[in-house]
């Protein structure tokens, strides 16, 4: 079942004006990888939401903790 598309990364993202490719060479992770995490198809391991994390210079709860 897919999540819910994570609009705060992408938006993160694109405030330090990185592209998907540039987010993922700088993570270790594909583009196709990031684009599945932004659309709420792909459910990431914590070593990569830290990862994504540190180079968005922004915290977990920041992109990944949901409010109910």
């Amino acid at each position: 079942m897919p999540g819910k598309k994570n609009l705060r990364m992408k938006a993160a993202r694109a405030a330090l004006d990185m592209s998907q490719s540039d987010l993922a060479a700088a993570v270790g992770a594909t583009r196709q990888t990031i684009g599945l995490i932004e659309a709420g198809g792909y459910n990431p391991t914590l070593n990569l939401c830290i990862a994504i994390c540190k180079t968005l210079n922004v915290t977990l709860n920041d992109l990944f903790w949901e409010d109910e």
